[in-house]
């Protein structure tokens, strides 16, 4: 899975994920064996982000200077 995902569905959880934003993922082994994702949505009080659906983003390569503003505000 890529370091960065974008919401293609929110559907059951339209109050947590925005449709067509770029999330960060986190790392997580057994979240992706089970075809799930961790990542930091907009209720940023859990620093270990939460589980979705794989099926509910698309991998997204990003420009490094992307990359490093998302990952320096935590999204």
């Amino acid at each position: 899975m890529s370091s960065f995902v974008i919401c293609i569905n929110n559907d059951a959880n339209p109050a947590s994920l925005i449709l067509g934003k770029v999330y960060r993922v986190l790392a997580d082994a057994e979240a992706e064996a089970r075809s799930m994702v961790r990542i930091i949505d907009e209720d940023t009080s859990e620093s270990d982000g939460y589980l979705y659906p794989a099926s509910m983003f698309a991998p997204v390569e990003l420009p490094a200077a992307a990359q490093r503003v998302l990952t320096a505000t935590g999204h």
